[in-house]
């Protein structure tokens, strides 16, 4: 009776832990704290992209976030997308002392990994282009 006693008790701390250690795995979160964690990685964009300018060449980038949009994809083991989207701002100073300037948008796509719980930037290729003739 003993041993069936503690087979008892060691399948019902075993399946408690099951259950909380799957409540802890599960891929799903907030709208709001993927957002919030998208958001973040859009500062962190624009912090690692105006470090590359170069005041030896005269050169200095602004990189303005547009937009931050997280969508649902039901039904998939990841169960968010996001795009960061960027209007970038670059002057350069040029040999007779003027200075160009140059506009350009720049997004970046990426999935929310429901085991990793963070976002992942996906690569999307370029698109093609026609040949000139």
């Amino acid at each position: 009776m003993k041993r069936f006693v503690t087979a008892l008790t060691v399948a019902a701390v075993a399946t408690a832990m099951l259950t909380a250690g799957c409540s802890k795995l599960d891929p799903r979160l907030s709208r709001d704290a993927v957002a919030l964690q998208l958001q973040q990685e859009a500062k962190s964009l624009k912090t690692d992209g105006e470090k590359m300018d170069d005041p030896k060449l005269g050169v200095k980038t602004t990189w303005n976030i547009v937009g931050v949009e997280v969508r649902e994809q039901a039904g998939s083991d990841d169960p968010w997308t996001g795009t960061i989207r960027f209007k970038i701002d670059s002057s350069m100073k040029e040999p007779d002392g003027t200075t160009a300037t140059q506009s350009f948008e720049k997004r970046f796509e990426y999935v929310f990994s429901g085991v990793l719980k963070r976002w992942i930037v996906q690569y999307t290729p370029p698109a093609p282009t026609t040949p000139r003739s």
